[in-house]
């Protein structure tokens, strides 16, 4: 017998629909590759090229000078490993308590979880202020310390929410009931169960709060004061300031502000690269976890 084949024809109304949708796409990825591509080229160009405006898409007289410079600065490589250690570790530390309040908030058993979550979510419209929180901060002798900018910080209102309704929606109560009547215990269940099904969202936890620790530099500015403890961040803050001031000479003037545009560009591609890192592996994660925790409540 043979097969028959049908083909589905466009309308032009569709047709003129892709085309304005493809056009609208392809402005979008031009809006934001071309940024990406500028700030590449502009750190692995001369200084001269860089300062004169002669770079606009690609390398002009390629130079890793901004590279060496950075690399063999003790200051910046200290910050970057500050850095890591701050991403790292408060990552950790607040996605692991996060899912330790969203988890039982989730649950209907849990006794006074209404209280609880309009509580938290008021604090995500009124909060103490700057000064009673380094007060706060102070009293707990953490100013100065790593822990200044991995505590005070470490839960925010918005992705707790996110996870509770993860929760909700990929672990079903009849589960729950299932394993409490096989003796499981909560923290076995929570181990066994819910971690190993929480992938996506743990996964959309761990990049919203290691590129929010990575970016931080506010908490560090007004916690610390040794340089050692610095994140890169913060290091940043202080060349650009030291190269605004400028020296008093023409000619070094010119030659600093030159050295100082190329270590921008080539400071850029060093403090995005780890976030550029993660993403693709968390990608897949993050999509799924996102559309669950934005459609269920």
């Amino acid at each position: 017998m043979a097969t028959m084949k049908r083909t589905i024809r466009e309308s032009t109304g569709d047709r003129a629909f892709m085309f304005v949708v493809y056009t609208i796409l392809t402005l979008v990825l031009i809006a934001v590759l071309y940024p990406l591509i500028y700030i590449i080229s502009s750190s692995i160009s001369s200084p001269q090229a860089v300062s004169s405006g002669k770079v606009w898409l690609w390398p002009v007289d390629i130079s890793f000078a901004g590279f060496e410079t950075i690399f063999k600065s003790s200051q910046i490589m200290s910050g970057y490993g500050n850095s890591l250690f701050y991403t790292a570790a408060g990552s950790f530390i607040s996605v692991a308590l996060t899912v330790m309040l969203a988890y039982p908030l989730s649950r209907r058993s849990f006794f006074g979880r209404g209280a609880i979550t309009m509580i938290i979510t008021f604090t995500m419209i009124f909060s103490g202020g700057l000064i009673p929180t380094y007060l706060v901060v102070k009293s707990m002798h953490l100013i100065n310390t790593r822990w200044a900018l991995l505590i005070p910080n470490a839960i925010w209102v918005w992705q707790v929410l996110i996870a509770r309704s993860f929760f909700q929606a990929s672990i079903p109560e009849e589960l729950i009931e299932a394993s409490e009547i096989d003796g499981c215990s909560d923290v076995r269940f929570m181990r066994s169960v819910v971690i190993p099904l929480s992938k996506p969202i743990i996964a959309v936890l761990v990049l919203m709060y290691a590129v929010g620790q990575w970016n931080a530099y506010f908490d560090a500015l007004i916690y610390l004061k040794s340089a050692d403890l610095f994140p890169l961040q913060l290091i940043l803050r202080s060349i650009i300031i030291q190269n605004n001031s400028g020296a008093m000479d023409v000619s070094k003037m010119v030659e600093h502000q030159q050295q100082a545009e190329l270590l921008k560009y080539a400071l850029i591609v060093v403090a995005t690269l780890p976030v550029l890192m993660i993403y693709p592996f968390v990608q897949r994660f993050f999509v799924q976890g996102m559309l669950v925790g934005s459609v269920k409540g």
